[in-house]
């Protein structure tokens, strides 16, 4: 065999190589080190694995931190309303090893290492995966499309029909029965007055687009109602609301037949939304490329090709680990 021709790694190679980059990142004691030798010089292609476990590292340095950050608070909170042990305690991950054993966490496992899902899906009772679009049937007969990797819960027990955004998206076709109904989002909620609408969660709040019907939308308890109607979008946050104003609602809204529409979105943006379709996650580290400006129609289906269409026009670089992992940079 050629040594100077470049070998492939397999993907349990790959999980290997970053299993070591996150032992050698934590004080590894010499016999460790010793098995760490023999191993990269056992196979030529534990060598290209390991050489591209570095470059995933190096690359991934400030995301990864924030990762291993946010899913180990996320994971605390999980576990606390499990009810377990006061003794119980998740050590806040720091330096090399935050980042090692976060990356090593969501290549190994991909989607399934996410606490923050976790705890959403704790207290829900109607679950999407990622990459798929669900439309339930609720007591009343109203229905509920969810986005792909949303999640609701749903009370009904208090004279009013309750349905908690928990996370992601949905799609919803009232029913009429006299009783109110309302969409709880964040700290703000939508109250149907006869309608089809969708409600969105955002980074700092959540966003509304009225297909059909009317909807009052308050931003917090107490705060102004505002009143949207066929055609009308708003978003809100931190206690406040945007002034309602004219979309196309099916153009908006065209994720329930696997399309998703942009014009003038940030690039940030339409790959957030490409995450909820992926089986792991997608890591954009260049803030001037994620402000880039994206319009078009894309297939929901494939992320990863919408990922290499993208990438023609804009001409970034984009590496891809074990299926579990996008890097865009």
């Amino acid at each position: 065999m050629n040594l100077k021709e470049r070998v492939t790694p397999t993907p349990a190679q790959e999980q290997a190589a970053f299993a070591w980059l996150s032992l050698l990142h934590d004080q590894p004691s010499s016999g460790d080190q010793v098995t760490f030798s023999h191993w990269l010089q056992a196979d030529p292609a534990h060598a290209e694995a390991y050489a591209q476990a570095q470059v995933v590292w190096e690359m991934s340095e400030a995301p990864a931190r924030t990762l291993a950050d946010e899913d180990a608070l996320a994971l605390q909170g999980y576990l606390n309303a499990m009810n377990r042990s006061r003794q119980t305690r998740v050590r806040r991950w720091s330096g090399a090893l935050a980042m090692a054993a976060c990356l090593v966490l969501m290549i190994g496992i991909g989607a399934g290492w996410q606490p923050s899902r976790w705890m959403d899906d704790l207290g829900a009772d109607y679950v999407s995966a990622p990459g798929e679009i669900r439309t339930v049937t609720l007591a009343d007969q109203s229905q509920v499309t969810l986005d792909a990797d949303s999640a609701i819960a749903v009370d009904f027990s208090r004279g009013e029909r309750h349905v908690q955004l928990r996370r992601g998206a949905g799609f919803f076709s009232v029913t009429h029965t006299g009783e109110p109904f309302v969409v709880d989002a964040e700290k703000g909620e939508v109250r149907v007055l006869g309608t089809q609408f969708e409600v969105r969660l955002q980074p700092r709040g959540a966003q509304v687009t009225v297909l059909s019907g009317r909807v009052g939308v308050t931003a917090q308890k107490n705060a102004e109602q505002q009143i949207l109607t066929a055609g009308q979008q708003v978003a809100y946050g931190e206690g406040a609301a945007e002034k309602s104003h004219a979309v196309d609602s099916e153009a908006q809204l065209a994720w329930r037949q696997g399309w998703l529409n942009y014009y003038k979105a940030s690039l940030a943006d339409v790959v957030e939304d490409l995450g909820r379709y992926y089986p792991g996650r997608i890591v954009l580290l260049n803030d001037q490329l994620a402000a880039r400006r994206v319009s078009g129609s894309f297939p929901s289906k494939d992320p990863m090709a919408v990922l290499s269409s993208l990438q023609g026009v804009l001409g970034f670089e984009q590496h891809a680990v074990m299926g579990r992992l996008i890097i865009l940079q």
